[in-house]
């Protein structure tokens, strides 16, 4: 292995991290409505919680499905 190998390696796995928690992060705002935390009611807090478990469910599906196919 060369070191340009080496090199594209380690870049595609940083680039990997940083997008995966951009996409992550996306989630999470789009779930609270891009209202802060502090700012939302208990009711709101509760779906907030529910829409990111239900994308978190949505993620293992496309893996599951990825693995099948």
């Amino acid at each position: 292995m060369n070191a340009n190998q080496l090199i594209n390696m380690v870049i595609r796995m940083v680039t990997r991290r940083l997008i995966n928690k951009g996409v992550n992060t996306g989630i999470d705002i789009a779930a609270r409505k891009g209202k802060r935390v502090e700012d939302m009611t208990p009711e709101e807090r509760q779906e907030a919680r529910k829409a990111r478990e239900l994308a978190k469910r949505g993620r293992k599906s496309m893996r599951i499905g990825r693995r099948l196919f």
